[in-house]
């Protein structure tokens, strides 16, 4: 027995020496055998710990011990860092560094796909759970080295692409190791973005709504898949449901795209951790409350170059005012408790990090919360706060040697270790040669000033008032200079080469004609710095942050209005209702709710307002519009797009909010457009100027989809290349509504038996089915785009075939045709007041079509699918009186009453009667004339436009645009960088906007 065991010692001692002869052909491998010593350092073994005098010992890849009282081992390689202060190596946890990225999709003109490519994948191509980035790597010694200069020593890498885009890796910036030695954890996280794939032509998702709805899908489908639902086998829902257990992050960007994924989190039980943008200053308030982790990039904006009056014209007051506010954003956020970690992401020179940082810093970030933004927070999101984001025993020597304070942009670093392999970036102990000097050669006297930090230096060298083009290289001990004679008669150049030693430099010159001899330059006094640290100081003066607005653009408001008690006295009140039209009466408005209507009502301490000559209206209502809306108003990726909202995507910063509050509208309806037969779900909004997109929405309002028909659906104007998804006719249209419908049907059938226990295998959860369901149960109304009354016909037929009704026909302009059609089957026409002949299928269009469907017992109203004209609906209203000969009062309900019955919130809003929403608008005159003016617009009580106080508004706008750029030509002439200015180019989405806007109506993919 004991020579078996020592016959086992035996061979196990040989297979270990063995090993060590064994040749390695798997790359370089790293052999540290001896320690690393810092000693007399300042370090910071966490973001609020340091300690001074200290000494770090470490061995091969990780720390062995830190503090004042260690014992250094003989073998150990000691390094005096007095003066040097040590942090640990920051952290980046958003980057494609090292991901090794397939081919992009190319642009321009292609047929395209609405298929999946892929087989045993999930459905949609952008969906890519799948894909690891570490299985995709090439790592990239160069951008390494960028990384490790600015002072990151670990980094999550992950494939930026695609709507779900795989999981991310975490690793070091070692050149020095193999992708085995570096790879921290193959798997850390899982991303999100809104953003299509560039690599797949696969049409749907087109827009952030279909974006947001694919993955509600993808999480239904993923539950339904991992109870074992189907026998298909699909690669991208399994690795879906295993990355759960990962850090989950959201590509958001903009403020409110962050609300919105952090919505959508909040759906399914998920936490994001989201990156944004930077400004999330701007509602710092939202921000607070979704508790979310940030990653915050530091991609503060260059100054405009503002010199041209004219050019400056073009930069809006929020691009100028977010140079000016956005380096606070950390601050502000910090101040708020607000957890995030700051990233280098989104920055076009990753040189720029540092001094952004500093910037950051100077603006009021805390220094302790800036690193640990950078070090323990990150750390830990990712789970590996045992190995990296501070220095203690036993973590990798991943730490940052700093000539002073990390953030006095006077210091620099000057080596990155990483897993114990040390990055010099410049001499922790650099030979400062600078000073004033006098320079000797060939009895010639000269005055050399060399200035510059940490071997970087400039020279100057002059002589009798004349300066002479110097360069200087600086190689220690060795000085090299070349100087530009002054006399272009001779050649150009003399050569001086020598050594620096103790305040001296002594060497060999090489003159204009190739004859060499000795130079000398001795140090002569030391450069007074005091002055240029006191210049320095008053560049670097902070400035004071402009006010955040709400929305932070022009004609926000530096504080959301608030609820008011308001009484107008002795106006002309249009109630709407079969009062009509009241003289000289009060209106009371209290609690945002009409209160009281009558004559001499008492004031009882509200705000009165004298409507003397005046007219009080209900604000006016638009039926159809498409403002307010983020990034796309048409999911054309499919001929269904039941499952997306518009909900998901109102625009809260949107101009034309205040512009429609200046022109009387209180409240809209914001639809699809009409690419495809089944568009998506509508959002009814008040226009609380500065309120969120949350506060806006009407939570309780019934619930609509939008419908289409015609040319749009059919792809007529989509251009040769795009036509090939069905329908292709007006007849593949009401085949589109007869296959749906009937699956919907199917597919309730299926759940009742499922729930019934007749059916033991669950169905999958389909949101578009559910929600053509509930348009089956009545409990959701159809708004169609319609023209054609020949296809007015056939989808009321087709309705009254599956038992529910046509709520509204929007544009309708061949609603005359049918107006008694219409009437009987209980549908009501939004339409436009004069609009005809823009397109084939309106040919047939009069002005009488309003008044003529009225006369049938049609509820009428009239609606703007437009940004400029829903700021006049009242003129478009008007011309209902001269075309048809409507009352006035007929003619002002067909943009406030009837639009409120037509989308059924008329108990709430629509006319001026006791107990209903205090929507109201105060024009100059008659409501109904082309001079007229909304002077104040009032929603739940709340003034959100003034008219009165728009001048004063506009002075405010003046003065600051002219403040702000007067400090851009003041940093400009400081030689801070600018850049050109540039106007922004925003547009308004119509009903045939494809993809992102553009300014003519054709389809885009993006």
């Amino acid at each position: 027995m004991r020579y078996l065991s020592l016959l086992l010692v035996f061979l196990l001692s040989f297979s270990v020496n063995a090993q060590e002869y064994f040749p390695k052909n798997d790359g370089v491998k790293q052999s540290f055998k001896n320690y690393f010593a810092l000693t007399n350092a300042t370090i910071y073994v966490s973001a609020t710990q340091k300690i001074e005098k200290a000494t770090l010992l470490i061995k091969e890849n990780k720390i062995v011990d830190v503090g004042t009282i260690i014992v250094i081992p003989k073998e150990a390689t000691i390094i005096d860092a007095t003066g040097k202060t040590i942090y640990p190596s920051f952290i980046e946890l958003y980057s494609e560094f090292g991901i090794n990225k397939p081919t992009a999709r190319p642009n321009g003109n292609f047929t395209p796909q609405y298929d999946t490519n892929r087989e045993g994948y999930y459905w949609n191509d952008h969906i890519k759970p799948e894909y690891n980035a570490y299985e995709n790597l090439s790592y990239d010694e160069k951008a390494a080295e960028n990384l490790r200069e600015v002072g990151f020593g670990s980094i999550l890498s992950h494939h930026n692409d695609g709507v779900i885009a795989g999981t991310g890796l975490f690793w070091t910036l070692n050149d020095k190791a193999t992708n085995a030695d570096r790879i921290i954890k193959e798997k850390v996280s899982q991303h999100f973005t809104f953003s299509r794939s560039k690599f797949t032509k696969q049409s749907y998702p087109s827009s952030m709504m279909g974006s947001m709805a694919l993955i509600r899908q993808v999480f239904h489908d993923a539950k339904w898949y991992a109870q074992g639902n189907t026998a298909n086998k699909d690669l991208s829902l399994e690795a879906f449901n295993a990355n759960k257990s990962l850090l989950q992050i959201f590509n958001a960007g903009d403020k409110l795209n962050a609300l919105r994924a952090d919505k959508l989190g909040d759906e399914f039980g998920v936490k994001y951790v989201i990156k944004g943008s930077g400004n999330e200053f701007e509602r710092i308030d939202e921000i607070k409350k979704t508790g979310a982790t940030y990653i915050i990039p530091l991609n503060f904006p260059d100054a405009y170059d503002v010199s041209d009056p004219y050019l400056a014209q073009q930069v809006s007051l929020s691009d100028l005012k977010f140079w000016n506010q956005a380096p606070f954003n950390l601050k502000i956020l910090a101040e708020n408790n607000v957890s995030f970690i700051i990233t280098s992401a989104d920055l076009k020179d990753t040189k720029s990090f540092l001094s952004n940082l500093r910037k950051a810093v100077l603006y009021g970030l805390p220094k302790d919360k800036a690193l640990q933004a950078l070090t323990e927070n990150p750390a830990k999101l990712v789970n590996q706060f045992d190995k990296v984001g501070s220095i203690s025993k036993g973590k990798l020597a991943n730490f940052i040697i700093v000539s002073g304070d990390l953030f006095d942009e006077k210091n620099t670093i000057l080596e990155n270790w990483v897993q114990g392999n040390r990055n010099i970036i410049d001499k922790i102990n650099p030979t400062d040669i600078k000073g004033t000097y006098d320079l000797s050669f060939e009895n010639q006297k000269f005055e050399l000033k060399i200035e510059g930090e940490n071997s970087k230096f400039e020279a100057k060298i002059s002589r009798d008032s004349i300066n002479y083009g110097t360069k200087i290289q600086f190689n220690d001990p060795w000085v090299n200079l070349v100087i530009k004679n002054q006399d272009t008669t001779k050649a150009n150049f003399v050569r001086l080469s020598g050594t620096f030693i103790k305040g001296q430099i002594q060497g060999k010159a090489v003159l204009e004609n190739g004859n060499e001899t000795t130079w000398t330059a001795i140090k002569k006094e030391i450069v007074n710095t005091e002055e240029k640290k006191e210049a320095k100081k008053e560049e670097l003066k902070v400035p004071s942050m402009y006010a955040v607005t709400y929305p932070n653009i022009a004609f926000g408001t530096k504080e959301k209005p608030k609820q008011e008690t308001i009484l107008f006295k002795n106006t002309t009140v249009w109630t709407g209702e079969k009062e009509g039209i009241l003289k000289e009466t009060d209106v009371l408005i209290q609690n945002g709710k009409i209160a009281k209507i009558g004559k001499n009502l008492p004031a009882s301490g509200a705000k009165v307002v004298d409507g003397t000559g005046k007219h009080l209206t209900a604000g006016i209502i638009d039926e159809h519009s498409h403002i307010a809306i983020s990034n796309g108003v048409n999911e054309g990726g499919q001929n269904s797009s039941a499952e997306v909202t518009i909900e998901d995507v109102v625009n809260s910063d949107d101009i034309n909010i205040y512009r429609n509050l200046a022109g009387g509208v209180t409240s809209a309806n914001l639809l699809h457009g009409s690419a495809n037969p089944i568009g998506g779900r509508a959002a009814f909004i008040k226009l609380k100027w500065g309120y969120s997109p949350d506060e806006m929405l009407v939570k309780d309002a019934p619930k609509y989809i939008k419908f289409a028909l015609g040319e749009n659906v059919k792809q007529s104007n989509w251009g040769d290349n795009a036509r090939n998804r069905f329908p292709q006719s007006r007849m593949g249209v009401e085949q589109v509504y007869e296959d749906y419908f009937t699956r919907a049907i199917e597919y309730k059938n299926e759940w009742d038996a499922y729930k019934s226990g007749k059916n033991k295998k669950m169905p999958r959860f389909d949101i578009e089915m559910e929600i053509l369901g509930e348009i089956l149960a009545k409990k959701r109304f159809i708004t169609c785009h319609s023209y054609v009354q020949s296809e007015i016909n056939m989808l009321m037929k087709l309705a009254e075939r599956y038992g529910f009704k046509i709520q509204t026909f929007t544009h309708i302009l061949e609603g005359y045709k049918v107006a008694d059609k219409m009437s009987a089957h209980g549908v009501a026409g939004s339409t436009f007041a004069d609009w005809w002949a823009y397109k084939f299928e309106v040919n047939d269009a009069i002005p009488y079509n309003a008044a003529i469907m009225q006369s049938q017992g049609v509820s009428v109203s009239i609606n703007s699918d437009d940004a400029e004209m829903s700021r006049r609906l009242n003129q478009e209203a008007a011309k209902t009186v001269k075309y048809g000969n409507v009352t006035e009062e007929q003619a002002w309900n067909f943009v406030t009453l009837n639009p409120a019955k037509i989308l059924q919130i008329d108990n709430k809003v629509g006319s001026i009667k006791i107990g209903k929403d205090a929507d109201v608008v105060l024009w100059s005159e008659s409501p109904l004339s082309i001079y007229t003016k909304a002077e104040k617009t009032i929603i739940d009580g709340i003034i959100f436009y003034d008219l009165e106080k728009e001048n004063q508004t506009l002075s405010q706008i003046q003065k600051e645009r002219a403040d702000l750029i007067n400090a851009m030509l003041d940093a400009k002439n400081k030689g801070m960088k600018t850049q050109a200015p540039k106007k922004k180019e925003t547009g308004h989405y119509h009903c045939d906007t494809l993809g992102e806007y553009c300014k003519e109506s054709h389809y885009k993919y993006n």
